[in-house]
């Protein structure tokens, strides 16, 4: 992925924590005949091994995990973007732009097919986005249960090497940087986070007066 020095993101607590977050991701890799195949998918993040572990699973039916095993497997999280308009720039010769978060994570991808395993990862699948669901899946009938893990491959991907681009602006002077920041904490859902994300990596970028003109390394 390009990124910019100033862009890049390295450490490790910072990029899980944004993989958790949004972690509805795309595994991208061959499918069959096709040289390169997307797949969309809700993914689990947990803080294991040296960059962090990947688990997840596919509808059977959709062959792509039959190629991607034992293969490395690119899987990308995108995170929140939004437009910049160069009207918050000091600079007039300026152009618009784009700010945004995402992380690439690198990885061979290893499948699951036991029940008990499968079993697990739809549960912290639901225990993540639906906890009050938990109490109703339990309750299924156990034949339901178990034709509905038949339909599905599980895997996970231990994260071999990872890419963390934060886009938010390094690049603007301080007083740019506090002006975007400002813009961002007043408009959208994506533009809020944005915000949050500056005000975190970016020391005293709400108040303008940072001292570093390219601070925002992590």
């Amino acid at each position: 992925m390009y990124s910019p020095k100033f862009n890049r993101v390295d450490d490790r607590a910072t990029l899980l924590e944004a993989m958790q977050t949004w972690s509805f991701a795309i595994l991208f890799g061959p499918s069959g005949q096709e040289p390169m195949t997307a797949t969309h998918l809700p993914l689990v993040v947990k803080d294991e091994g040296e960059h962090g572990l990947i688990e997840g699973h596919f509808a059977s039916a959709n062959k792509h995990w039959s190629s991607l095993t034992g293969h490395e497997t690119l899987v990308i999280f995108p995170g929140p973007h939004t437009y910049v308009t160069p009207s918050l720039y000091i600079e007039e010769l300026s152009v618009p732009t784009w700010n945004y978060i995402a992380i690439h994570a690198y990885g061979t991808l290893e499948t699951i097919e036991d029940q008990d395993t499968k079993k697990r990862l739809v549960e912290e699948l639901i225990t993540k986005h639906d906890p009050q669901y938990l109490d109703r899946w339990h309750a299924q009938p156990e034949g339901y249960r178990r034709t509905m893990l038949a339909g599905i491959t599980g895997f996970r991907i231990p994260i071999a090497r990872i890419e963390g681009k934060f886009k938010i602006s390094q690049n603007r002077t301080a007083e740019e940087r506090h002006t975007i920041q400002a813009a961002h904490a007043a408009g959208t859902d994506d533009q809020r986070e944005l915000a949050r994300w500056m005000t975190r990596l970016i020391p005293n970028v709400e108040s303008g007066l940072e001292a570093d003109p390219k601070a925002g390394k992590a």
